[in-house]
C-alpha cells in the first residue's frame, strides 16, 4: 500500500523496520549455486519481459518521437528519414541490453566482493515486502540515495537476492570509456546518458521517450538517483529535476493510473571513496572511470568497510500526493504526443515531491557511532582525551536517539569498547596516542612546503567531516535556531525568527530545505530544543536555560565551518575579487585567499578550502541578488554588488542584525 503523505514532523517514536543481513547466507553456502538458481521475478500485471531490440522498435514508432523528429526536419532542412536514423544511433548508445547470463555473473562476483569488503550488508525485509507488492500495483521508480560508485551495484544485487525484478538504472556516459565493464553494465540493466542535453531537442525526446516507454509498460522498475550524481560530501544534494519530470508525466497524462515512488536509504559504515572525495574538493581532478583504474583499485580488497545497511521506504503514490495540488484535465486539452513544457503548478508539485523525497532518504539513513565521534573531533581539532571523546559521545548518543536519529549502537556493549572499535575500523582517519585521540595527517615522504602541510591536514579534516555530515540532518534545524540565538539582537522569539529565516535562506543550497517550510522548520528546531530543556519559552521570548549550555555550543560548533566558509566568500568577493573575476576563476581564487588566512593563523577552519562549500556560498549570493553572472562571449564573468555581500557577511559574523522577515504565524 502506498502512503499518501510524504513528510510530517519528526517523531522520536517513529517505528522503523528491522534488518536482516543478506551476507550470512552467502557466507554459509555456495556463490555459485546462488548465481545460478532459479530467478522468476512477478512484474507489474504480470507483463511479459520484454526484449531490448523490441523496446528500442516501441520508441522508434512512437507518436512523440515522430512528431519531434518532424520539427526537428523542418527546423534544420534535412530530410525526416535522416532524423530517424539519428535518433535511432542514439537510442543505440543509450539503451541497456540487459541479460540474465550478465546479472548471475554480478550476482557471482559481487558475493565474492562483498564478503571480503563488508561485515554485513543489512537489508529491512519488510520494505522488500511492500516493494514487492508495490511493483505489481503500479509502475515503481527506484530513487536511492548516492554515496558511492558501488550504490547501484548493490541495489541491482538486492532485487536479484530477493527475486524481484531487476531495475533499469540510469547511469552517466562516464562508464562508456570503461571498455568491456561499461557493456557489462549495459548487460546488467544500465541504460547510458549523457549530463547534459543542452538545446539538443532529438536527444531529449529520444531519452524521455525511452524512459517513459519502459515506465508505462512496466517492464521493470526504473531507478536514478535524484541528486543527479554522488556526493562527495556525503550530505544530501538538491535533487535534480529532470528524470522525474519525465517519470511522473505519465500520470499527469493520463497513461497510467498512478506512480509508486520508493526512496532508498544507503548507508555505509566506511566509505570506499573517502579520500578520494576529499581530495576532489580540495581540486585535485577527478580519475578518469577506467578499467585499468578499476583494477588498480583492487587493494580496497584488503581493506574492511564495516557494514551497509539499505533502508527500503514505504512507497509514495504519485496519485494520492498530487490530489489537490495539480489539476491534471488541463493535460486532455492537447494531444499527449505532442511535448510541452511542464505547467507551473506541476513544476511546482515535482520540485516539492523532490525535496521531500530526499528528506525520506535522510530519515532513514541509518548512522553508526562513528558519525557522532566525528562530529565531536572536528569541534576539537586539537585532540581529545579517549575518556573524555567517550563520555561526550554517550551524551551525543542521548541527544540524537531524542531527536528521533536512526542510530545503529551494538546492543549491551560499553560505550568504551564502541568507540574503540569504531577507531579500529577508521584508523585512517583517528588515532590514539598517550590515551589522547586526534585525527590522522597523511606522513610525508620528504620535505614538504607549507601549502603541502595545509593540504594534507585538509584531506584529513574534509575526510572527517564527510562522517560529520551524515548527522547533520538530525541536528540541522536546532543547531540554526542556535545560531540565530547567538546572532540575534534580542531574545524576542520574532527576532530569533528573522536570523533563523535569514539562515534558512543563506544555507538552502547546502542542506535539504523543502521549499516553503521556514516556518514549520522554525516551530520544530523550538520543539526539539524545549524537549531536550535547551531552551524555554515564557511569553514571547526563547532563553537558553542553565542546562542548555553545552547543547547550544555543540549546536554552535556545528555550522560554525559553514559560517566561516560562507565569511570567507564574501570577503574575499568584497576584498579581492577583481572586476573582471570570471566564473571559472572563482574556485580556485577562494581557495587561494583561504590559504593565505590559514597559513598567516587568521583562519583555522580548513572546510574552507572545499569547493562544495565554495559553490554553494556563491549559489546563495547569486540568489540573494547580491552577486550577477554575466555572459561576455564564451565567459561568464561574476559582477558582485559589494554592498550587499559585505551586508550579508555581517550579519553571518553577527555584527549586523537581520532586517524584518515577512511575518509569519509563529
Amino acid at each position: 500500500m502506498a502512503s499518501k503523505t510524504l513528510y510530517s514532523q519528526r517523531d522520536p517514536m517513529l517505528k522503523r523496520d528491522g534488518f536482516e543481513d543478506i551476507l550470512e547466507e552467502r557466507r554459509n553456502s555456495s556463490d555459485l549455486k546462488y548465481a545460478l538458481r532459479c530467478y522468476a521475478p512477478v512484474l507489474y500485471k504480470g507483463v511479459t519481459p520484454c526484449k531490448a531490440n523490441m523496446l528500442k522498435n516501441i520508441v522508434l514508432q512512437s507518436d512523440q518521437l515522430h512528431y519531434v523528429i518532424n520539427q526537428v526536419s523542418q527546423e534544420s532542412g534535412e530530410a525526416p528519414d535522416i532524423i530517424q536514423e539519428e535518433a535511432s544511433v542514439i537510442l543505440e548508445e543509450m539503451a541497456h541490453r540487459l541479460q540474465i547470463s550478465t546479472v548471475r555473473f554480478f550476482a557471482f562476483a559481487l558475493s565474492k566482493a562483498f564478503k571480503t569488503l563488508f561485515q554485513h550488508v543489512c537489508v529491512n525485509e519488510e520494505g522488500i515486502q511492500r516493494l514487492q507488492q508495490a511493483i505489481q500495483e503500479h509502475p515503481v521508480v527506484l530513487l536511492p540515495s548516492h554515496r558511492s560508485y558501488m550504490d547501484f551495484l548493490l541495489m541491482s544485487y538486492i532485487l536479484y537476492t530477493y527475486d524481484l525484478a531487476l531495475p533499469v538504472i540510469a547511469a552517466g556516459m562516464d562508464f562508456m570509456g570503461m571498455k568491456f565493464v561499461g557493456e557489462m553494465l549495459r548487460m546488467s540493466g544500465a541504460f547510458f546518458i549523457r549530463r547534459s542535453f543542452g538545446g539538443d531537442k532529438l536527444y531529449w525526446a529520444v531519452f524521455s521517450e525511452y524512459v517513459k516507454t519502459m515506465l508505462r509498460n512496466g517492464f521493470a522498475p526504473i531507478e536514478f538517483f535524484l541528486e543527479g550524481t554522488r556526493s562527495r560530501t556525503c550530505k544530501s544534494l538538491t535533487p535534480k529535476l529532470g528524470l522525474l519530470n519525465i517519470v511522473i508525466e505519465p500520470f499527469f497524462k493520463g497513461e497510467v493510473f498512478d506512480v509508486n515512488l520508493v526512496p532508498v536509504s544507503i548507508s555505509y559504515e566506511r566509505i570506499l571513496e573517502e579520500s578520494l572525495y576529499a581530495r576532489e574538493l580540495l581540486g585535485v581532478p577527478k580519475p578518469k572511470e577506467s578499467t585499468s583504474g578499476l583494477l588498480k583499485a583492487r587493494r580496497i580488497l584488503s581493506e574492511d568497510y564495516g557494514s551497509i545497511h539499505v533502508y527500503f521506504g514505504q512507497p509514495v503514490s504519485v496519485r494520492s500526493l498530487a490530489q489537490g495540488k495539480v489539476n491534471r484535465s488541463k493535460y486532455n486539452l492537447f494531444p499527449r504526443h505532442i511535448p510541452r513544457k511542464p505547467m507551473e503548478e506541476t513544476q511546482s508539485f515535482v520540485n516539492d515531491t523532490a525535496y521531500r523525497i530526499v528528506r525520506l532518504q535522510e530519515d532513514n539513513m541509518v548512522l553508526k557511532p562513528w558519525v557522532l565521534m566525528a562530529s565531536l573531533l572536528l569541534q576539537n581539532l586539537e585532540g581529545l582525551e579517549l575518556s573524555v571523546l567517550t563520555e561526550q559521545t554517550l551524551w551525543l548518543r542521548g541527544l540524537a536517539l531524542s531527536y528521533a536519529a536512526f542510530l545503529d549502537w551494538p546492543d549491551h556493549a560499553p560505550t568504551a569498547k564502541v568507540v574503540s572499535s569504531s577507531l579500529a575500523l577508521h584508523r585512517g582517519l583517528a588515532c590514539v596516542s598517550g590515551g589522547r585521540v586526534s585525527l590522522v595527517v597523511g606522513e610525508p615522504l620528504g620535505p614538504v612546503t607549507p601549502e603541502e602541510a595545509l593540504f594534507n591536514r585538509a584531506v584529513s579534516v574534509l575526510s572527517c567531516a564527510s562522517y560529520r555530515n551524515q548527522v547533520l540532518h538530525v541536528f540541522l534545524r536546532p543547531a540554526m535556531l542556535a545560531v540565530a540565538m547567538h546572532t540575534a539582537a534580542s531574545s524576542r522569539k520574532n527576532e530569533v525568527y528573522n536570523c533563523f529565516s535569514f539562515l534558512w535562506d543563506v544555507f538552502s543550497n547546502d542542506f535539504i530545505l523543502c521549499p516553503g517550510d521556514t516556518v514549520q522548520d522554525f516551530e520544530e528546531a523550538c520543539y526539539l530544543l524545549v524537549k531536550t530543556g535547551a531552551v524555554q519559552m515564557p511569553q514571547q521570548d526563547i532563553e537558553m536555560t542553565d542546562r542548555g549550555q553545552p547543547i547550544l555550543s555543540f549546536f554552535n560548533g556545528l555550522l560554525e565551518p559553514f559560517l566561516q566558509g560562507y565569511q570567507v566568500v564574501c570577503r574575499y568577493l568584497c576584498e579581492e575579487a577583481s572586476e573582471g573575476l570570471t566564473e571559472k576563476q572563482y574556485i580556485p581564487a577562494v581557495r587561494s585567499f583561504a590559504v593565505k588566512l590559514i597559513l598567516a593563523g587568521n583562519l583555522r577552519c580548513y572546510e574552507v578550502l572545499s569547493s562544495d562549500m565554495q559553490k554553494n556560498a556563491l549559489a546563495a549570493l547569486l540568489r540573494m541578488d547580491a552577486v550577477r553572472k554575466v555572459k561576455v562571449a564564451d565567459q561568464v564573468t561574476l559582477i558582485v554588488n559589494k554592498m550587499a555581500v559585505n551586508s550579508i557577511d555581517d550579519i553571518l559574523g553577527g555584527k549586523l542584525p537581520t532586517q524584518k522577515a515577512v511575518l509569519a504565524r509563529l
